[in-house]
């Protein structure tokens, strides 16, 4: 068990993305707002594959489908990839929608068990958890993924599996629960949403029951899996050993970052860097905490040892720098679709969102009662409350607000409410604040198509369709655009990737 071990974001995308690619966001550049994962990327399934190795996924929640939701390009290396979800409806729950319970998840990840061979890799996501707003419902949750984890062991040691296998067991982030006065997670990087647990057990149940002391990431994970398995492990990796830090004890710092209040909000990204018995987090109001004294974080020491903070700054600087965020990213508009835009009339469009270095512009710590009212309401649309998502999000989502998460959650909602003049509207400003959201311009494209503007939302559609190239949905409106353009050959094609009309 390693007791200090701490995700690199607070987010489930771009922590699952660290996790499978042994890769630090700045590398990686998974969002929660479907940027999609570069193909370029070394990924565990895929090298597992290639060494011969079956391979599976089964996951609990929409934010990792790779055809419906927000993880194109999770699927590479995967022979099957059990997600199946769909955006949310007015009425439905989101069991019925967005998330799947861990149980039944397991039940699906056993079934793939008896009829496959081994070797095999089997990636198991249980989101039970995650949408917990109370410390009683977090507890049930972890109780329900504690379940179904026992019942898949108990699938391995009916197959005889259990002793030859390694098995991780990590989370992708926590909730804060109120603490920091954070309800959910995403905005900060307090030990509530960053530290998290990680136990493995080895092939033969090789050093049962070490406790580890020494910090690691999630980042460490992959190379170590691959170490295990005697795979080659890629030099583009950038986690440690696991093993090392067990045998040796050693202690190095760790990094976590949250572009989220950037993306989101057009808030500072914030950074964190833990070192010795520090935290220090690089903010516009810089934090400094020394968590043997004040494990809650309570107490910012950043003014009063400053020599303690412009240590850990210097080193958070130093890690920085070996990131090049002038490297390509598959985040940002290809000029061709800002042409598009402009021709539309969208002017002003901000740059790809998350770019910017932290510490600049509003700090998020100033914002967090926003944040926890914008995703509140992003939590009633999922539960299928469209009405009552837009009673809370009147406050946030007026003509003058620059929240993109506010303008896309009240597009969305008033969509499913068929107020698509309303709609458009609302996602007109979203798609100014970030231009390169797949799923604001899937939803105007979806809009315009209603109200007869096959042209405009022919342009919206065709950047939904490029961003997110495996959702039927996407391309299937995009043929109906097409076919009303009378552009017969292009809708032809795209009716080839959507599938017969239902």
């Amino acid at each position: 068990m390693f007791e200090q071990a701490y995700a690199q974001a607070p987010l489930t995308v771009v922590s699952h993305a660290t996790l499978l690619s042994g890769t630090y966001p700045q590398t990686h550049k998974a969002t929660q707002f479907a940027a999609p994962l570069a193909a370029g990327l070394p990924y565990l399934p895929e090298i597992l594959r290639g060494q011969g190795y079956r391979t599976a996924a089964f996951v609990g929640s929409i934010e990792l489908d790779p055809k419906n939701g927000l993880a194109p390009g999770f699927d590479r290396g995967f022979e099957q990839y059990d997600a199946g979800f769909h955006q949310p409806v007015k009425g439905e729950l989101r069991t019925q929608s967005v998330a799947r319970r861990g149980s039944l998840v397991v039940a699906r990840a056993i079934g793939w068990l008896d009829t496959t061979k081994s070797p095999f890799f089997l990636w198991v996501n249980l989101h039970d958890a995650a949408a917990a707003t109370t410390t009683a419902a977090n507890r049930l949750g972890v109780s329900a993924s504690d379940a179904a984890i026992g019942k898949l062991v108990a699938a391995l040691t009916a197959h005889k599996l259990l002793d030859s296998s390694l098995i991780v067991v990590a989370a992708d982030h926590g909730e804060s629960l109120g603490a920091h006065n954070e309800q959910t997670h995403g905005i900060f990087l307090y030990d509530e949403t960053i530290h998290i647990p990680l136990l493995m057990k080895m092939p033969g149940n090789q050093d049962a029951g070490k406790r580890v002391r020494g910090k690691v990431g999630l980042v460490d994970v992959a190379p170590t899996v691959l170490e295990i398995a005697g795979a080659p492990v890629p030099a583009q990796m950038q986690g440690q050993s696991l093993l090392r830090v067990a045998k040796s004890g050693s202690d190095q710092p760790v990094y976590s970052r949250t572009q989220f209040p950037t993306r989101a909000f057009g808030w500072s990204t914030v950074e964190s860097w833990r070192a010795s018995k520090y935290l220090y987090i690089h903010a516009p109001h810089p934090e400094l905490y020394d968590l043997t004294a004040d494990p809650t974080a309570s107490r910012n020491l950043a003014q009063t040892s400053k020599a303690i903070a412009d240590t850990m700054a210097t080193q958070l600087s130093a890690f920085d720098k070996r990131f090049s965020e002038s490297g390509s990213s598959t985040a940002g508009l290809s000029s061709s679709e800002a042409q598009k835009l402009a021709s539309l009339g969208y002017v002003g469009l901000q740059k790809s969102g998350g770019t910017a270095p932290a510490a600049t512009g509003t700090d998020p710590k100033d914002e967090i009662a926003t944040a926890n009212k914008v995703l509140a309401a992003v939590a009633l649309l999922e539960d299928g409350k469209p009405e009552k998502a837009m009673e809370a999000l009147q406050s946030f989502a007026g003509s003058s607000s620059k929240l993109y998460l506010a303008q896309f959650a009240a597009g969305v909602a008033l969509s499913q409410q068929q107020q698509w003049a309303k709609s458009i509207e609302h996602l007109h400003t979203a798609i100014e604040l970030m231009p390169d959201s797949a799923w604001a311009h899937y939803y105007m494209g979806n809009c315009l198509l209603k109200t007869g503007d096959y042209k405009t939302a022919a342009v919206h559609l065709e950047i939904a369709a490029s961003r997110l190239p495996e959702f039927k949905e996407a391309h299937g409106l995009l043929a109906d655009a097409y076919e009303h353009l009378g552009r017969a050959d292009e809708a032809k094609r795209e009716r080839s990737k959507a599938g017969p009309k239902p």
